[in-house]
């Protein structure tokens, strides 16, 4: 018997014929070299059938010697049609998937869409993407843009994937009280298959398209795609604010590095990016009316956020149906970039700038807050939130910070506290904390003046602002939200909800990335410590937490949640692999709030994290591949 292996072009031939070679008389003691003739060529493909096939039995995939009995399949196919949900992730509200699929090529992809033409446009930009990602599945993608070579069955070619798409609603923007819901269909009927989409508003028809692209997987065997050939998906969200936050300032992350961050948000149906531009560390975003805060401020000349890399984020954010949410931390958290002051006329903008001992002035170095003596503090603030609002335009969330103020800072300020005496203000602990709350006013005044005098809710880490004997009198309920970054068992947390507040979860003993690394300053572990893997990740529940606190879930409250990437230890190159996969597993939380814990989810979420390697997302590997391809066996 003789044996005709037609090779691909990687690299150096004679290296890849050897190893298969080898490989050929590892497996098989009878072939014989003499009997293979190996012809390189660019236009076919190498393929050897895998000894193994897969069953789906009790909702598992169970891999078998494939001796010829009938029944078996490869395991993308098994993955795509085993189980109620498949792969798809995170889990939907409801569905029903077929156990066969139909194969077919990238190229074989027709749409219609119904909309008004905004919305249409969109839709357009959307499907480019879907089609996009279809291209990555291929193993040789990045390898060979024309990586699909065949040959293939007559019936793929020949098979067509029709996908329209309906959307009633007229929105481009997303809100807190946009609909994100849509219902799918996949029909198959001779040699077309039609996946129906339809959605009251396109943020919904976007997440039918990443729900419809896990439907779909690579076929090994032939070279081709396939799609589950029959399935129904209702769907709809658990929550409205579901979101990553990732800090720009103690390091820079380049705009590519930002453009993988939301397609991976995208690949999970998390709806907010939150950017922590600056900080006390650096200002790396470029003001046109105060050039003086990036040139001061940024690490070097190339680590600047411009305003286009600003608009085509947000743009690139809402085409992926993911609204960009800047954040300008103060009165706390600024510093460098705030020196020019004095030197253009207007005084200290900032005190205790790279002050030291830094210990004694804030939690981390550098050191640095707003100086409220200076009124010339507030008319650069005032520009400051003008470009603000005209780069993310248009706003309907701002995220004031807030939080981490260092009293001793401005007590220690001659300017303040003589600024503090001559006003009769007074200098202990409420004095400061009510000029705190005169600059809240203030900012939320000044953002709204730039925001053309149209007030939006403001978001506020939780602070000795938001403690219960300050936030009454401080900050209201109606406009502002609370983000929670204590632990899931603060007091503090039923307290807000109790007095309604609406929170934003960030719990730092789950949902805190940056966590158990070595420290960045003395030796032993980050503050945060220990590590925070996927299933905590998962299990954190905050429903779970406002009743255990307070006896009632509040829903109505308790808006959503996000992850949140500080970045004193990480940058661009090693940004994927600290979001992802465990961002996954807080967007199956705040979309699906499971009442499994994540035992159930582990089959999926492997795959999922299998998926976004695929799409160019570097995320961190969670078990061995033979767990995946032997599913339910990497147990304790």
């Amino acid at each position: 018997m003789k044996y005709k292996l037609s090779l691909p072009h990687f690299g150096n031939t004679a290296v890849v014929t050897e190893r298969i070679m080898r490989g050929l008389l590892v497996c098989g003691g009878a072939f014989l070299l003499a009997s293979i003739s190996l012809t390189p060529s660019a236009e076919a493909f190498f393929e050897l059938p895998s000894p193994w096939g897969y069953r789906c039995n009790n909702s598992t995939c169970v891999k078998e010697e494939n001796s010829g009995v009938g029944g078996l399949v490869t395991l993308n196919k098994c993955k795509l049609t085993c189980g109620p949900y498949g792969v798809l992730w995170p889990q939907p509200t409801a569905a029903f998937i077929g156990n066969e699929v139909v194969e077919f090529l990238p190229t074989s992809i027709t749409h219609k869409t119904t909309c008004v033409q905004q919305v249409c446009d969109l839709l357009e930009a959307a499907l480019t993407i879907f089609k996009d990602n279809l291209q990555q599945y291929h193993p040789d993608y990045n390898f060979n843009s024309t990586a699909w070579k065949g040959p293939w069955n007559p019936a793929t070619e020949a098979h067509t994937l029709q996908i329209d798409v309906t959307v009633k609603g007229e929105e481009t923007r997303l809100t807190l009280d946009t609909l994100e819901s849509y219902e799918l269909s996949v029909i198959t009927k001779s040699d077309i298959t039609t996946a129906t989409i339809i959605a009251p508003t396109y943020f919904g028809a976007r997440h039918a398209l990443e729900t419809l692209s896990q439907l779909i997987e690579y076929e090994e065997n032939r070279d081709s795609l396939m799609i589950v050939s029959d399935a129904n998906v209702t769907d709809s969200p658990n929550f409205k604010y579901r979101g990553i936050l990732l800090d720009t300032s103690r390091n820079f992350f380049d705009v590519k590095s930002i453009e993988r961050t939301l397609d991976a948000m995208a690949a999970n149906k998390l709806n907010t990016f939150h950017w922590h531009i600056t900080d006390s560390h650096s200002f790396p975003l470029y003001l046109e009316s105060l050039p003086n805060m990036a040139f001061y401020g940024a690490y070097t000349s190339r680590q600047i956020y411009y305003p286009a890399d600003v608009r085509h984020l947000v743009e690139y954010g809402r085409v992926r149906g993911i609204r960009v949410l800047p954040e300008f931390d103060a009165p706390a958290h600024v510093g460098n970039g705030w020196q020019w002051g004095e030197m253009q006329g207007l005084g200290k903008l900032a005190v205790c700038v790279n002050k030291e001992p830094w210990q004694s002035y804030c939690v981390e170095p550098p050191c640095g807050q707003l100086n409220l003596a200076n009124p010339k503090m507030y008319e650069v603030l005032g520009q400051i939130y003008n470009e603000i609002v005209e780069l993310f335009s248009p706003i309907d969330l701002f995220h004031f910070g807030g939080d981490e103020v260092n009293l001793n800072c401005w007590n220690t300020t001659e300017e303040i506290v003589s600024w503090m005496t001559d006003n009769n203000f007074g200098l202990d602990e409420d004095a400061y904390y009510n000029q705190w709350n005169v600059f809240q006013n203030k900012s939320h005044q000044l953002l709204t003046s730039a925001n053309s005098n149209k007030e939006v809710p403001g978001i506020m880490w939780t602070s000795h602002l938001t403690k219960k004997d300050h936030i009454d009198q401080f900050l209201s309920n109606n406009q502002y939200i609370i983000q929670i970054w204590t632990t899931g068992d603060d007091p503090h947390i039923a307290e807000l909800l109790n007095k309604n507040y609406r929170l934003i979860f960030s719990n730092y003993d789950s949902w805190y990335l940056d966590c158990g690394f070595g420290a960045w300053v003395g030796d032993g572990n980050n503050w945060c410590s220990p590590y925070k893997g996927w299933q905590k990740v998962y299990d954190n529940s905050p429903h779970k937490i406002a009743t255990n606190l307070t006896g009632s879930s509040h829903t109505d409250l308790i808006l959503g949640g996000e992850a949140a990437l500080w970045s004193e230890q990480v940058d661009e190159t090693a940004v994927d692999s600290k979001l992802w996969p465990r961002g996954s597993a807080l967007a199956e939380r705040l979309w699906t709030n499971p009442s499994t814990n994540w035992e159930q989810a582990e089959t999926r979420f492997v795959h999922h994290r299998q998926r976004m390697v695929k799409r160019g997302i570097m995320a961190e590997k969670i078990q061995p591949q033979w767990c995946h391809q032997n599913e339910g066996l990497c147990y304790l």
